[in-house]
């Protein structure tokens, strides 16, 4: 079982927090690349886009005749030798959009954070408590748990703005639920600063999940049915093998 570095909300170190079953340890690096190629390919607009020679305008009649000028013929000024011309398979707007599967993604989030937790970067905080949405208590806590100049993920247990807009102006540090969280984001930061509750929520939910009755399910016999020919059906076999008998 992962540990992760324990904190009080005053930035007090109070030990090790064990976490949950879900971290084991095990990484997945192939569905990592998956899901950070198909996050970044998500965050293209994909609206390049290039004049072929049949939108550019003019170019509607031959520059000059076919022979006898002593220059190379040419169809058209448009053409993509041309300057000004239309570009050949230049870029068209198009979608660069990946989907990939839940449980896929789901790997690829529990990957990046056992990364994390097995690097030592996990930092686990009983309460993030602020006033008011103030820079200065953001940047307080970070040089208290010594993480001033990293980048850091923060993670809470649920919306929280006062939290959010004390970060806002610092461009190391992100803020997100934890309930929305990406592998990107996890593997764009140096450490993570979770809030205990989020670990709270996560045993709620396992606990229905690992819980199993020891009454074995009872096993139902399949009985073979036989069904039994109609009369009809007898007579008719029983007229075929005479008649196979006499011939």
């Amino acid at each position: 079982m992962l540990e992760a570095h324990r904190y009080s909300r005053e930035a007090k170190a109070k030990g090790k927090f064990s976490l949950p079953s879900e971290f084991d340890g095990t990484v997945n690096k192939v569905v990592l690349y998956q899901a950070i190629r198909a996050f970044r390919n998500n965050q293209r607009q994909g609206n390049a886009s290039t004049k072929t020679r049949s939108a550019v305008s003019g170019g509607g009649r031959k520059p000059w005749r076919q022979k006898g000028t002593g220059r190379a013929r040419q169809g058209t000024i448009r053409a993509s030798h041309w300057v000004g011309g239309g570009v050949t398979f230049g870029p068209q707007p198009r979608s660069y959009r990946v989907d990939l599967p839940r449980k896929v993604r789901r790997l690829a989030r529990q990957s990046a954070l056992n990364q994390r937790a097995l690097e030592g970067a996990l930092y686990v905080i009983e309460a993030l408590e602020f006033d008011g949405p103030k820079t200065k208590y953001m940047v307080g806590l970070l040089d208290k748990l010594s993480l001033g100049g990293k980048k850091v993920l923060v993670l809470t247990d649920g919306v929280r703005p006062e939290v959010c807009l004390s970060a806002q102006n610092l461009a190391s540090v992100m803020v997100k639920r934890y309930a929305d969280v990406s592998p990107y984001d996890v593997l764009w930061s140096d450490a993570l600063l979770i809030e205990e509750k989020v670990f709270d929520g996560l045993g709620q939910a396992a606990e229905p999940v690992a819980a199993t009755s020891k009454e074995k399910p009872k096993t139902v016999k399949k009985t073979k049915t036989v069904k039994k020919k109609s009369t009809a059906t007898r007579k008719s076999t029983g007229s075929s093998k005479k008649g196979g008998d006499d011939a």
